[in-house]
């Protein structure tokens, strides 16, 4: 049996445990156990569906129990916990990644005595506190070895809490301690964190759950950030099973009776669904602005400061001489000015510089990915010690820089090695100055807005997982968990949740809505109109529908909306574009016209206005439409096409001959040509007609199958116009021996 027939039988068994479907469940999971000779599991196996058999015959046969439910729900539970143990004995013997490669060497390290081992962890700092106290410093030369046997052991602990399938004999209340613990390294307990996140992601296990709602509670930041992202990411991947599990959803119940819990919840939901634009935005710096920048003057560093620019924006006291040094990339200072704004809401920038420095040895051990950055590091220490203090300055102003996560910071000491001193000097002093002002910025933002330094936490914790899960040389050993929707509203637990609070529903709407994600935006917008009925939410869910190119849905939203007089302009010209779209040029007529009641000026609407007109083949009214634009914007090139079309199709032929003219001699599209042609035939210029459909094809890009379906489609209006229809084929086939020439 290969891993993904086992994955695929996991998750139809899980499938049906969740619809109540016991009986196909059982059959797959004898299957698994037979097939893969797994006897161990046989007995537990055949217990669990004999009592649910005699169950089946008790509620068949009437006898009444008021425990059935009870024993019901225990039951599928058991299954449950049954399938995930065939499931995880079948990857250990069959699953070649990473992941199981390292869990079968760990077996034997397994930790028999968790509290012990943590009581150890714990011994060493509270003896070098109490060396402290007394006055004692131990030997320097053992310190360093000392301390990265130590640090060796709490990577230990992360394998040993990753590769738990159960959390047994007390180890919940042992890592409750350890991460409470104020004496130990935040770095550490958080650390563990994630080993806690990457096992439960392997094996669910409600004991695991309730050390991340535990940790939850611990008052760092670093700590109780990163929980509740495991929380997220945990809830997101077993929502189907947790209705079976009333004391895990209880608890995030109880949580959110906490204010400050839904800020962070609604931040962090943001925060995931900002992790799917990363992508975008490297594309945009690789594809848009780095190549502005190479083109501009290569002396311009010594103009300006860019990388000020990029931390500062370009705001609005832009120094006049930047405009002449910008002269040849107009648009460059507006893409600076993106890139910072992008930076500042917490967008990815990074990644795409980054990804190529995690090639250095610290990325071999799949552990130090989820390492919290710290300055005591002991693989960073031929970084920090050297003659002169540069090399520690530098390490001390990343550590505190809120844009960069962990892993990319340990990526930047790396690649600071190899440059000569004055660079690293350089580099140290003009970092300082920017993280001094970053700094006070985000003490500045912590006093205005609490709870910024644990945004930054949460973000930076997303952006360290984003890592692994991308550009690990493993990566296709793990599920990708940002491939993921994060439709957070659409879950079973996290649904009720969100609606519980409508604002913070709202609020992840509108994000959706602002990153253009608008299927997901019409979601919440949907569930918000369950609850009340709003004109605003109407708009901004046709507007949905409309992006996505369902006219009727959003049509449906802005007649809503209409009742609620709200922008009504935009609103009439939204209903009046859906009917266009559905080709009811009639009803489109009608609300372009109210539209021109309450703005009279727009020639834009009175476009619009002639477009339905020549779509209902009222052409004399169309034209007087497009006449009245042109009139009142005499250089609006936009509107010589509709005329020159309209005046065909009216008989108005030297007109049409004019306009086809100017937009030849200007910027000429494929189809002016075409109708160049039409024009000129229908005057009886047949040999001008052929070579201005001559040059549609070979000068303007048609191809010969495209010019040949417009063509067909305009026929019925060249007929009009007088071409004899028997002439047709005889025009089409000299027009192919022309392209042969």
């Amino acid at each position: 049996m290969t891993v993904k027939e086992i994955k695929i039988t996991y998750t139809e068994i899980c499938n049906n445990l969740v619809e109540r479907k016991l009986n196909p469940a059982f059959k797959q999971l004898e299957k698994l156990i037979s097939e893969n000779n797994l006897g161990t599991y046989y007995d537990e196996y055949r217990n669990l569906e004999e009592t649910y058999r005699y169950m089946l015959k008790y509620t068949v046969e009437g006898i009444k129990d008021p425990e059935r439910q009870k024993v019901y729900q225990k039951l599928i539970v058991s299954v449950f916990e049954l399938a995930d143990k065939v499931n995880e004995a079948l990857r250990m013997k069959y699953s070649p990644s990473v992941e199981y490669e390292k869990k079968r060497v760990f077996s034997k390290q397994v930790i028999t005595d968790l509290e012990t081992y943590v009581s150890g962890l714990e011994d060493y700092y509270v003896d070098d506190e109490l060396n402290s106290l007394v006055g004692n410093e131990p030997e320097k030369e053992t310190q360093p070895e000392t301390f990265e046997e130590h640090q060796q052991k709490i990577f230990r602990l992360f394998y040993h809490v990753w590769f738990r399938d159960e959390l047994k004999n007390g180890e919940k209340e042992t890592l409750n301690d350890f991460i409470a613990n104020p004496l130990l390294p935040v770095e550490y307990r958080s650390f563990i964190i994630s080993g806690l996140m990457l096992s439960l992601q392997r094996f669910f296990d409600p004991q695991k759950f309730a050390v991340l709602f535990n940790a939850y509670g611990v008052e760092e930041p670093e700590i109780n950030q990163r929980a509740l992202v495991a929380l997220l990411i945990n809830f997101y991947k077993y929502d189907l099973r947790l209705p079976y599990f009333p004391e895990i959803t209880g608890r995030l119940k109880i949580l959110n009776e906490n204010p400050e819990f839904k800020r962070n919840l609604e931040r962090v939901i943001v925060q995931f669904i900002r992790s799917k634009e990363t992508e975008k935005i490297q594309q945009k710096i690789r594809d848009e602005i780095i190549p502005e920048m190479i083109r501009i003057s290569p002396n311009l560093k010594d103009k300006i400061n860019l990388d000020s620019l990029m931390e500062e924006g370009l705001g609005e006291d832009k120094n006049p001489e930047w405009e002449e040094i910008f002269k040849d990339s107009p648009g460059l200072m507006d893409k600076m000015e993106e890139f910072s704004e992008l930076q500042m809401e917490g967008a990815d920038v990074f990644m795409g510089s980054f990804s190529m420095l995690k090639s250095f040895p610290f990325f071999n051990e799949i552990s130090n990915w989820f390492m919290p950055f710290y300055t005591d590091n002991p693989s960073i220490s031929n970084v920090v010690e050297t003659d002169d203090n540069t090399n520690q300055q530098f390490v001390e102003n990343i550590s505190t820089a809120p844009i960069l996560c962990n892993s990319d910071k340990y990526s930047f000491c790396f690649s600071i090695q190899n440059l000569p001193a004055e660079n690293r000097e350089f580099l140290a002093q003009g970092m300082k100055a920017e993280m001094d002002q970053l700094k006070e910025l985000e003490e500045d933002e912590e006093m205005v807005s609490p709870g910024k330094r644990a945004e930054f936490i949460s973000n930076q914790y997303i952006q360290d997982l984003y890592r692994f899960y991308k550009i690990h040389p493993r990566k296709a050993d793990f599920e990708d968990i940002f491939n993921w929707r994060f439709d957070f509203h659409n879950k079973l637990t996290f649904g009720d949740i969100l609606k519980e609070d409508l604002k913070v529903l709202r609020s992840i709407a509108e994000y959706y809505f602002a990153k253009n994600h608008f299927e997901e935006a019409a979601e919440i917008y949907s569930l918000l109109l369950e609850d009340k009925k709003d004109g605003e939410i109407y708009q901004k869910l046709a507007y949905c529908h409309q992006k996505q190119g369902d006219f009727k849905k959003a049509l449906d939203g802005y007649l809503k909306a209409e009742l609620y007089d709200l922008n009504r302009l935009w609103n009439l010209k939204k209903i009046a574009l859906c009917y266009r779209n559905l080709k009811q040029p009639d009803k489109a007529l009608e609300y372009y016209k109210e539209a021109e009641k309450l703005d009279p000026e727009s020639l834009n609407n009175q476009l619009n206005i002639g477009h339905c007109y020549l779509e209902l083949e009222n052409y004399d009214e169309a034209l007087k439409c497009y006449f009245k634009v042109e009139y009142l914007k005499p250089g609006n090139k936009k509107v010589w096409r509709p005329i020159a079309w309209c005046s065909f199709l009216s008989g108005k032929k030297e007109q049409a001959e004019k306009y086809f003219t100017n937009l030849i001699e200007d910027e000429p599209g494929k189809h002016d040509f075409m109708n160049m042609g039409h024009v000129q035939w229908s005057i009886g210029k047949r040999m001008e007609a052929l070579d201005f459909y001559k040059k549609s094809i070979s000068e303007a890009g048609f191809s010969e199958t495209e010019f040949l379906e417009v063509f067909e489609e305009d026929l019925p209006h060249l007929i009009d116009q007088g071409i004899d229809n028997e002439d047709v084929q005889i025009m089409l086939d000299q027009l192919r021996y022309f392209l042969e020439e």
